[in-house]
């Protein structure tokens, strides 16, 4: 059986999980200290149970992000037909010393192992710390423009089936 949307079942679909190690970036949105939503793109790291994302202590995002905020990442493809996981959450934060080793394992994702190396190590020279937003999914969507659409075009397929 199809699992149905919202449902963390969907994560252990295998374009969840191909979209889950992607080497383009996510889109993180949250809202603003004043209300007003953000979306921003940011390298990710799955550590099997959390969307973990890697950033400077004085990011901006780190400003209007507490515990138990509630947040949403978008992961898709560029190419027809996109596939796309989205899953909303709350998350936590914390700070390290050095590099986050989330960031670490997204940027030799990402990067390949020698480029991603030399990048943390040069973000390592620039910061002495790093902070961490942990999103722990509650809720999935799944996409993949051949057997789950959104459910706007669903219904007007099963309309159109008569």
């Amino acid at each position: 059986m199809t699992s149905h949307q919202g449902d963390l079942a969907l994560l252990q679909e295998p374009v969840a999980q191909r979209l889950l190690q992607s080497t383009f970036p996510a889109r993180l949105a949250y809202v603003w200290t004043d209300g007003t939503p953000r979306v921003v793109p940011i390298g990710f790291h799955w550590n099997g149970s959390e969307v973990v994302f890697g950033t400077p202590p004085d990011a901006p995002k780190m400003k209007a992000l507490h515990d138990g905020d509630w947040a949403a990442v978008s992961i898709d493809t560029d190419e027809m037909p996109y596939q796309v996981l989205q899953i909303r959450g709350r998350v936590r934060t914390d700070t390290v010393d050095g590099v986050a080793p989330e960031y670490a394992a997204c940027a030799r994702r990402m990067m390949g192992d020698e480029a991603g190396d030399e990048w943390v190590a040069n973000v390592g020279r620039m910061s002495s710390r790093m902070s961490r937003v942990f999103l722990t999914p509650e809720w999935v969507a799944l996409l993949d423009f051949q057997t789950r659409f959104p459910s706007a075009i669903e219904r007007a397929m099963e309309k159109a089936a008569g």
